[in-house]
């Protein structure tokens, strides 16, 4: 069955929690009267890049951005993936993303594999060790976080293993602005799958962000796309069109991995 997705690319409110969880909330309920079945947020978009201050805003354990989302999917029965938020345990901060199925079920938690060494991620998070792999709405999908889109093999790990959606959350800085569209849709066309990427959009005191969130179809073509300013955009999907492209140009089934790194 065609599900419809929409992203919503927001203008985070750097280092300040309370004012994101209020507008997202807002967001989300707009973002509902699209019709959407499955709602997609950017990454960390409850404190921003603010990392020097995460040990005081990140959520403990994930626990108030697990009962927001939780609570809302089951309300209004429409599945979220919660863009990533900082949570902090005894080990440490993680940029961690949560995925909520229709009625209000965790399905996946994933931290952040790559950490961005040239926005200091390395000093402030820890780097997360699991795969991302979930279904939703009966379709097999992914999950990744924002740099992680520059390992090409990370990403065939999970369509390899049946991911017909890979969903991406970013915080995609504006000068690179050439590289997120054109990792994303080639990411899209190798995996013949549809790409779900949500940016955020405005400016911290560091970095100005480029917006641009996209949803791609299995054979590259961009099906909806955001400008830099906030916004909602969605799309459909359809695995089938995964399927016929997956048989009409067998790339899974002519790999020779016994010759790959």
């Amino acid at each position: 069955m065609p599900l419809k997705v929409a992203c919503i690319q927001l203008d985070i409110a750097f280092g300040d929690p309370k004012k994101n969880f209020l507008r997202v909330a807002e967001k989300m309920k707009e973002a509902l009267q699209t019709g959407a079945d499955i709602l997609v947020l950017p990454e960390l978009w409850s404190t921003g890049y603010d990392l020097t201050r995460l040990n005081d805003i990140a959520d403990e354990n994930g626990e108030k951005t697990k009962h927001f989302f939780s609570s809302f999917a089951q309300e209004h029965n429409v599945s979220i993936v919660a863009g990533s938020v900082a949570k902090k345990t005894e080990e440490g901060i993680t940029n961690t993303m949560y995925v909520f199925d229709h009625n209000g079920n965790l399905v996946s938690e994933y931290s952040k594999l790559h950490l961005f060494k040239l926005m200091d991620e390395h000093i402030y998070l820890k780097a997360g060790n699991t795969q991302n792999s979930f279904t939703l709405k009966g379709t097999s999908c992914a999950g990744f976080i924002c740099y992680d889109i520059r390992f090409p093999e990370w990403m065939r790990t999970h369509t390899s293993q049946g991911a017909e959606i890979l969903f991406v959350v970013a915080e995609w800085p504006l000068p690179r602005l050439a590289h997120w569209r054109a990792l994303l849709i080639s990411r899209a066309i190798e995996n013949q799958c549809y790409v779900v990427a949500c940016n955020s959009t405005g400016s911290n005191p560091d970095n100005v962000f480029a917006g641009h969130s996209l949803i791609i179809d299995p054979w590259g073509e961009i099906i909806s796309e955001a400008g830099e300013e906030e916004s909602i955009i969605t799309g459909m999907i359809d695995s089938e069109k995964v399927r016929q492209v997956r048989r009409q140009i067998p790339v899974f089934a002519d790999r020779r991995t016994e010759f790959y790194i």
